[in-house]
């Protein structure tokens, strides 16, 4: 019986090139050409140059979508207890305490200032004029090491005699870097602010003592601090609200920065962070000025230096023309968009900074050093190369 008819009683052939090229490729061409001639090759160059393109738009961009999205997968953090800040020069501290719903204490408490120190040395002297009438003892901690494992300076400890007014009550320490490669930034920042918990120890703080804890560009105003040391019954913990300003006080972006906090000291409970503590914000209670250097050089180190070095995308971002010209717009040094939670914020937002031409409630020792501190002003966004 002949064997059934079929594929099997069949020498092999190859159906595709049969379909697609209507004949046995054995006789009309090779597999290849016979393959080839269905495929369309601007499809093969649209991928070619399309493909790449798209994970470069999306490596140069993907944080821009991500945080325009960010209303869709992050819900807002829950708001805080916004406290009423009350303030006249004129008003007695005990009709302020009162305002506030607190009591007058006989005497003030001790005020302890800490921070984690850089590079920021005009910020610093703007911050320890506006607090020195307050503040019992400064306490600064810095390392020869970036939290991105840079090697340092030491550059406080280089221009310590530019603060002699505050050295009879100053505790400084210096820690040395890790430098550990490939590390996330955020281990060396946390390494180095237990050091700081440390130092502010040795500084004899006492339970109920007054504790800032804050960066260094974050400055309470020296009037909430008054406030804080000579009311009773102030929460144990208490965040600030400051108004926040970026590059200098000429571009003011708006009153959300709450980072910096003051504690009531408790052995054993109080520890140096830099994180949500509390629900409690006391209102308007000084400033926030991130990137407010004198020097173009200094904020390319930041960039490369703090714990978001993540975000400088490509090596332009640290061009000094576009450092400048980013500054002089108001515009963002790393081309990110707004970190909000509701899409009304981030588009309220978008596009540069407008300036203000309004430099009242700053900090006094500014007003009074115009000449030293003039590129801090409105006005004045021109920066020099380097110190």
């Amino acid at each position: 019986m002949p064997p059934e008819a079929g594929n099997y009683g069949h020498k092999k052939n190859d159906g595709i090139c049969n379909s697609v090229c209507g004949e046995p490729a054995s006789k009309a061409m090779s597999r290849l050409k016979c393959a080839l001639r269905g495929f369309d090759f601007r499809v093969l160059l649209a991928l070619l140059i399309g493909v790449p393109m798209v994970l470069f738009m999306i490596y140069a961009h993907g944080q821009k979508v991500t945080y325009f999205l960010r209303p869709i997968w992050e819900s807002p953090p829950e708001p805080f207890k916004i406290l009423p800040h009350y303030y006249n020069e004129n008003v007695t501290m005990e009709n302020l305490c009162k305002l506030h719903g607190w009591k007058v204490r006989e005497t003030p408490r001790r005020v302890f200032d800490a921070v984690l120190f850089s590079n920021e040395l005009d910020i610093l002297e703007l911050r320890w004029n506006e607090l020195s009438p307050y503040v019992s003892e400064f306490v600064l901690l810095e390392s020869n090491s970036t939290f991105t494992g840079i090697t340092k300076s030491l550059h406080f400890k280089e221009n310590r005699h530019r603060f002699r007014f505050a050295e009879s009550r100053l505790t400084y320490g210096m820690i040395g870097g890790r430098f550990v490669k490939g590390e996330n930034p955020f281990v060396e920042e946390s390494y180095q602010r237990v050091a700081l918990d440390q130092l502010i120890k040795i500084a004899k703080i006492e339970d109920d003592d007054i504790l800032i804890m804050s960066d260094v560009d974050e400055i309470p105003s020296g009037h909430t601090m008054d406030l804080l040391r000579w009311c009773d019954d102030t929460p144990q913990i208490i965040h600030l609200q400051l108004r926040n300003y970026l590059y200098s006080f000429e571009f003011f972006l708006d009153d959300k920065s709450w980072r910096a906090s003051i504690h009531r000291y408790k052995s054993g409970t109080t520890r140096y962070a830099h994180y949500r503590q509390t629900d409690v914000l006391l209102a308007d209670s000084g400033w926030h000025c991130s990137f407010c250097f004198r020097y173009i050089s200094d904020f390319a180190f930041k960039m490369q230096a703090y714990s978001h070095v993540d975000r400088i995308k490509f090596k332009y971002f640290l061009n000094p023309e576009r450092i400048q010209d980013v500054i002089c717009r108001g515009a963002d040094l790393f081309d990110m968009l707004p970190e909000e939670y509701t899409f009304q914020e981030i588009i309220a937002k978008l596009g540069p900074i407008p300036s203000t031409y309004s430099a009242v409630h700053l900090p006094s020792f500014l007003l009074q050093n115009v000449d030293r501190y003039r590129y801090l002003l409105p006005g004045n966004c021109r920066r020099e190369k380097s110190g």
